[in-house]
């Protein structure tokens, strides 16, 4: 297999976006997002609390990213999530709602487009959460589903959250909340 690069990425200058804490700005119809409990946003961030950033915010700062001379922007992920830095993967075809809506990604692909912006999102696929539905949905059937090789499970019953009891199943650096994916790689 040979991978091509694409030409534009070989010169383009990147500004990696970690949404949470990069801007945050909340249209009227979304004030609800000010409901949620939030870090000061001056104060440092923790591993588990939200400062609030949204995509609304970066659309709010290309010109800023503009003028910086960054062409390509790359965002961490963005996908539901329990977790700020939402690397833990509930649903692939979901904008985490913290960060805004569909609505607001389509808003920002064009204005980043129409500036010039290429736009890169980090997707991790080997590993989802531990709330992700398809593995979630697996320990309360009663019968193997047809997307049980998605994981590579090792026994049961499956525990995902009961620390005293094995996991049953293989996770990214033997954390509990990061079950891996079954990937294939191709020669």
């Amino acid at each position: 297999m040979v991978i091509k690069t694409p030409e534009w990425v070989k010169n383009a200058i990147f500004y990696q976006i970690y949404p949470d804490t990069f801007a945050r700005k909340v249209p009227d119809r979304q004030k609800w997002l000010l409901d949620v409990p939030l870090e000061d946003w001056e104060a440092p961030p923790t591993s588990q609390g939200y400062k609030g950033g949204n995509l609304w915010g970066v659309i709010d700062k290309l010109d800023y990213l503009q003028d910086l001379g960054v062409d390509a922007l790359y965002l961490t992920p963005i996908f539901r999530s329990a977790c700020n830095h939402r690397y833990h993967t509930q649903d692939y075809y979901a904008i985490d709602p913290l960060l805004g809506d569909r609505e607001a990604f389509d808003h920002l692909l064009k204005t980043a487009h129409d500036k010039g912006f290429k736009v890169v999102l980090d997707g991790v696929f080997n590993h989802a959460s531990r709330g992700f539905f398809f593995l979630t949905i697996s320990w309360k059937m009663d019968r193997i589903p047809p997307w049980l090789d998605w994981f590579k499970i090792e026994g049961w019953p499956l525990s995902a959250y009961d620390g005293s009891r094995p996991a049953n199943y293989v996770s990214w650096i033997d954390y509990r909340a990061l079950p891996r994916l079954t990937t294939i790689t191709r020669q």
